[in-house]
């Protein structure tokens, strides 16, 4: 939606010594007034972390402007394997393989295997879709699902847990996102893949454009409020 508005996805500029985060919005949004409309909505992150507007800047830093969320070469665009631990998380252009994810993450003391998949529905409050299109901050996308699957690995009784979402194109029927986790009990597991797919679509920075017959429109989502108090 910011890219809509200001017609390019990056740039680089140079700010005056003692400049602070929030001074590269401003020198935005005196450019497009409609991005100082949507200032309340808009979360600005630093070298791909939540920041707060007074923060002040360095020699190479990179900014991001941040809209609600919706929610490379190889099979994965960006990836991070914590190989002791066995969790998984990365961004893919592809078909998500959840059955090589289970295979991937299920191991012989696990007695639950819960994969949730969201998948591309035909309509949206009566309005039919024919297609949808993702896009995210690549980077940060995947360092915070990796900071929410651990975090919810830490405080839930499971064994493995693997976070994957698909941008680019996507038609109908075809997995936008799965979350696949294994425990050695039923109701843990269950527990942890509703909380993990509850906090990507709040937290993670990933836009979602519904393309309908008649239209099309990037969906409005919600910050987290941990996000919007940065």
């Amino acid at each position: 939606m910011l890219r809509d508005i200001v017609g390019r996805r990056e740039e680089e500029i140079e700010l005056e010594a003692g400049a602070c985060l929030g001074c590269v919005f401003e020198h935005y949004a005196r450019q497009f007034p409609r991005l100082g409309e949507l200032k309340s909505s808009i979360v600005l992150a630093r070298n791909h972390q939540f920041s707060d507007r007074s923060v002040m800047l360095g020699e190479g830093d990179e900014i991001a402007f941040l809209p609600p969320v919706s929610g490379g070469t190889g099979r994965y665009t960006q990836q991070i394997f914590d190989a002791d631990q066995g969790y998984f998380f990365a961004l893919t252009r592809e078909p998500i393989d959840t059955a090589g994810l289970a295979k991937q993450l299920l191991r012989g003391e696990d007695g639950a295997l819960v994969n949730f998949e969201g998948v591309v529905r035909n309509n949206t409050k009566g309005r039919r879709t024919e297609f949808l299109d993702y896009e995210c901050y690549e980077a940060m996308a995947v360092k915070m699902l990796a900071e929410i699957g651990r975090d919810i690995a830490h405080t839930h009784a499971i064994g493995r847990i693997a976070m994957v979402h698909r941008l680019g194109r996507m038609d109908i029927g075809e997995t936008s996102v799965a979350v696949v986790v294994t425990a050695p009990h039923r109701k843990p597991a269950f527990e942890a893949a509703l909380e993990g797919i509850n906090r990507l679509k709040r937290l993670v920075p990933i836009w979602k454009k519904e393309h309908f017959a008649d239209g099309e429109v990037w969906v409005e989502g919600e910050w987290d409020e941990s996000a919007l108090k940065k």
